[in-house]
């Protein structure tokens, strides 16, 4: 049985541990509620955007903007974007699980990776994978230019075929409690399944000015709001996964301090049941 100087210690250590894990969650969910409403008012934008470049891509006839052709793939570029710490319970292996489940019938000289995240940088420097770029220490601290500058870059490898495709690994945020990891192509963008619909829009719009100014215009728009959009719901995804994290080692080490608190009553009442009986046999010699 440990000595009660051994369950102080514990004890005491135990509850600075509740202390900051309390902190921390109490920290993230401040910060979520300001990532969430980042994530959420970005999806509209995104989406009608989306249906924007569908709408015209259907109505375009013959035209193909580069960023709708299907090349020959030589050069795949995958950004993987995590966390730039832990403590937030199986978001950042969740998150390189997928990706590596997508990496596995690649080979080594046909992939890059770009990394976004301190923990996805340290985890795939041991995998030996080519690393092209990385970006640490950006949650919610990554400014729009930045953004524009990352999502520019990838644009223009892609544009001069020094990319073949670009893929995105990321935790898409849906709520509190559920969080989803995606891994969607980010270019080539996928054209529309031809439908009735699609039909409609190519017979209702006239374009002015022509369809090269609107794609040069809309394109670039569209991929450097989508990259936003990916690293708002990763960011915002990340702090929730941290909330229940802290939250569940908050309350198991509620549960460890009872049990410490109890197990020192015990020893405390034992051994003063100790001294008591040494002195009453010392009395009766």
């Amino acid at each position: 049985m440990p000595s009660l100087r051994e369950i102080r210690h514990r004890l005491r250590a135990v509850g600075n541990i509740q202390q900051i894990t309390t902190a921390m969650e109490m920290v993230a969910s401040a910060r979520l509620r300001k990532a969430q409403t980042k994530a959420e008012q970005a999806r509209p934008y995104i989406r009608q955007i989306r249906q924007i470049l569908e709408k015209v891509s259907s109505a375009t006839g013959n035209f193909s903007h580069p960023f709708f052709q299907h090349r020959e793939v030589t050069k795949t570029a995958v950004v993987i974007v995590a966390g730039d710490r832990g403590l937030c319970g199986p978001y950042n292996s969740n998150v390189f699980n997928a990706a590596d489940r997508f990496l596995s019938p690649y080979t080594h000289d046909q992939v890059e990776l770009i990394l976004i995240g301190q923990k996805a940088i340290d985890y795939y420097r041991l995998k030996k994978w080519p690393i092209g770029e990385t970006i640490a220490h950006w949650g919610g601290k990554i400014s729009f230019a930045e953004i524009k500058d990352f999502a520019s870059t990838l644009i223009h490898r892609f544009s001069i075929h020094e990319l073949d495709e670009i893929w995105l690994v990321y935790t898409q945020f849906q709520n509190l409690l559920h969080r989803e990891v995606r891994v969607e192509k980010f270019l080539n963008i996928e054209r529309p399944k031809e439908t009735n619909e699609n039909t409609a829009y190519a017979l209702d719009y006239i374009y002015d000015p022509n369809i090269e100014e609107i794609y040069a215009q809309i394109l670039p728009r569209y991929c450097m709001a989508k990259m936003e959009t990916v690293l708002d719901e990763a960011y915002a995804s990340e702090l929730a996964a941290r909330i229940f994290s802290m939250k569940a080692a908050s309350k198991n080490a509620e549960e460890m301090i009872e049990d410490l608190t109890l197990l020192h009553n015990k020893t405390r009442q034992a051994n003063i049941t100790k001294e008591m009986l040494e002195i009453t046999s010392n009395l009766h010699t």
